[in-house]
């Protein structure tokens, strides 16, 4: 598998659906690898999904450069996009320093949330390749409500979404809203949206890698549970704890390899 490029997104658009997943850990992301993934967000959506917080805001850049490194080691030939956390992103220099600790960890690429026209360019003026994201944005966000539904929401959605792509973003994360404001901004964008509850008219899809397991116990409208991994974790558990407390473990692997160790 060769790792995709910026080149290679850019003539995807309106050809060839972008598959995107998250990832978080380093078996997980060589399984992505393998199955074909070919860009992957190591998203601050960890917080919440595998570190217990209440919101994305309270992730740093330590847990990103950690977790950046542990999914370029299981994926050392697929794009990766890492996610500025809250606040690293503040203005055109600390976003900067913030990213190159990020690509230093593994990362090919960053996404930030909103429109932060001036980063975005100070970023890409240094060689650093961009995703913006627009629509729903946790970090900020005070409830997790579809938005763009009023007409002056959708205006600035629009006008977000332009913003992004002038200030030099080469691809565009939408989030919950409606689907025919997505598909008419990815229409007028030359650069591909990624949709996460945006409707199948964006240039491709990302899901939670969590939620698409089904590890957890809440997922969002907008998700899909093509397993249910929580459920396994639950009946391994039992398995586990039935023959040690009936002594079957770990006479069974004795039984099994012959060796007492």
């Amino acid at each position: 598998m060769t790792k995709k490029q910026v080149s290679d997104f850019t003539m995807m658009k309106g050809s060839q659906p972008i598959t995107m997943l998250t990832a978080y850990t380093c078996p997980v992301a060589r399984g992505l690898q393998q199955a074909g993934v070919p860009v992957l967000l190591v998203g601050d959506t960890v917080g919440m999904v595998e570190m217990g917080f209440d919101s994305t805001r309270q992730v740093t850049l330590e847990h990103m450069e950690y977790h950046i490194g542990a999914v370029r080691r299981g994926a050392p030939d697929t794009h990766i996009i890492g996610d500025l956390p809250y606040r690293t992103d503040r203005d055109p220099d600390t976003a900067l320093a913030s990213a190159r600790r990020l690509l230093a960890a593994g990362a090919d690429s960053v996404k930030l949330e909103g429109d932060k026209y001036a980063v975005i360019a100070h970023l890409v003026a240094n060689g650093i390749d961009v995703v913006g994201h627009t629509g729903l944005l946790p970090q900020t966000a005070k409830g997790f409500a579809k938005v763009g539904r009023r007409a002056e929401d959708a205006q600035r959605i629009r006008e977000e979404a332009q913003g992004i792509q002038g200030a030099g973003a080469f691809m565009l994360v939408m989030e919950h809203m409606p689907y025919d404001l997505a598909g008419e901004i990815t229409a007028a964008l030359r650069i591909p949206t990624i949709g996460i509850g945006a409707g199948p008219d964006c240039d491709g899809q990302v899901l939670v890698i969590n939620d698409a397991l089904g590890l957890g116990d809440y997922w969002p409208p907008f998700s899909k549970q093509y397993a249910r991994v929580s459920d396994s974790i639950a009946d391994v558990a039992k398995a586990f704890s039935r023959e040690v407390e009936t002594r079957e473990f770990p006479n069974n692997i004795i039984r099994m390899t012959g060796s007492r160790g």
